[in-house]
């Protein structure tokens, strides 16, 4: 730190994608990490509209605990640090609900294997208060030198913070940026999203702007991904390059790949689900709205990134579905069980996609609507297996609700409530 701080947080990530935190001052650390912060078990069953969605097991009744690991707190300047934390139960135990110990047991089922994953993600988002619309140039030089103070700021922040942030650059919609995160461990990586989200929110308003992560922030608008990369290793070996399979991929890879598109419609409950998924989930938006995979071809759910020159990190995936509403412990969690899996059973991989799925009517599009998202998750053995069945059915619980809400509102309203759900 480099000072003494005046603030702790910690927070989590509930199974609407909303951060949800506690804060103590400085002198209470210590009760964070051993004992912890108490949370009801609602806090599992909250709507991004803050609507709760009581079940048998999540109700009024009992008490959880937020821990932090004091060497996870991170610097967010003018003596704020924060620190992810871990869902545990009164006797000690870790909640069977944590998103985080959730991708914590997959990547232990990986090791298993000899398997290893490192994970990247590219966060979008919107600022308001910023570059007039009438000023807005997409990708544009004009736009990120308007924010030229802000992004100063930012990666400053960052620095101080310890986050690694690559690249920042303006994006399609009128406000609209991105960042990309460098790849870490899995868990270290969905931490890192968080972190970002925090430091992007507090650096925005700390220029009078204010942020948002929404699928949809604005009528007729852009929509902000949350789009992850993943690379695997096998014994230490990379498994997407210098094998004899389609762009280098060895046999492994090549099923991994497989698993990933053949139970990817199975995870959207997951990955894109809130009121506001569906409307970024379209074709020619470069939102991944066809399940199938290409070789670097942006409105395949699937982009396949092959080693190159041009790639410093090497081969990987892309998962474009991805959005801003998704918890990205549990996001995360589903990409790689479901890579797992195809390694697994061996899943063939099916016949990439060279052009734009739109023109082929053929496509399969990534399901936008709540039942069938909700009856397909239910039904995944691969999302079980990895989320377990306390949170799969907290999940379906959340998700059931929110829609029947935002179902009495019209799209304007939506997006104006849950607009800033996602930021921090």
């Amino acid at each position: 730190m480099t000072q003494t701080p005046a603030l702790v947080i910690g927070s989590i990530v509930d199974l609407a994608g909303v951060a949800r935190a506690k804060v103590v001052p400085a002198n209470r650390v210590d009760a964070f990490v051993s004992s912890g912060m108490g949370a009801s078990p609602s806090w599992s069953v909250f709507c991004a509209d803050d609507a709760l969605a009581f079940t048998d097991d999540l109700s009024v009744v009992g008490d959880l605990r937020l821990r932090i690991v004091e060497s996870d707190l991170r610097d967010l300047g003018n003596g704020v640090c924060w620190a992810p934390a871990t869902l545990y139960e009164l006797d000690g135990s870790v909640s069977p609900v944590c998103s985080r110990e959730a991708l914590r047991r997959t990547t232990s089922v990986l090791a298993s294997n000899d398997l290893e994953a490192r994970v990247g993600h590219e966060i979008e988002f919107t600022l308001f208060g910023g570059v007039p619309d009438e000023q807005w140039s997409a990708y544009g030089l004009s736009a990120v030198l308007a924010q030229e103070g802000f992004i100063r700021e930012l990666f400053a922040n960052a620095q101080r913070a310890q986050l690694d942030i690559e690249q920042f650059h303006a994006e399609y919609g009128p406000g609209q940026f991105e960042i990309s995160l460098a790849p870490a461990s899995p868990v270290e990586s969905a931490d890192n999203v968080i972190l970002a989200r925090i430091l992007i929110g507090r650096t925005a308003r700390s220029h009078g702007m204010t942020v948002s992560f929404s699928p949809m922030p604005t009528v007729g608008g852009s929509g902000n991904g949350a789009h992850q990369h993943f690379s695997l290793t096998r014994a230490g070996v990379p498994i997407f390059s210098g094998g004899q399979q389609a762009y280098g991929m060895t046999d492994d890879g090549a099923c991994a790949l497989g698993g990933l598109v053949a139970h990817l419609g199975d995870l959207t409950a997951v990955l894109a689900s809130s009121p506001l998924s569906g409307m970024r989930l379209q074709p020619n938006t470069w939102s991944g709205a066809y399940i199938c995979w290409g070789h670097e071809n942006r409105e395949a759910a699937v982009r396949f990134c092959s080693e190159s020159s041009g790639n410093p990190h090497g081969a990987n995936i892309e998962v474009k579905v991805v959005d801003g509403s998704a918890n990205p412990y549990l996001a995360t969690a589903t990409i790689l069980a479901a890579a797992h899996a195809g390694i697994i059973d061996q899943t063939p991989l099916p016949r990439e996609v060279t052009v734009n799925p739109s023109i082929l009517v053929e496509s399969e599009r990534v399901p936008t609507d709540i039942g069938e998202i909700l009856q397909r998750l239910r039904a995944s053995g691969v999302a079980r297996s990895a989320l377990g069945n306390p949170i799969i059915e907290a999940m379906v619980a959340v998700k059931e609700l929110e829609h029947s809400r935002c179902a009495e509102l019209d799209a304007s309203a939506v997006i104006e409530r849950l607009r800033y759900a996602w930021s921090a």
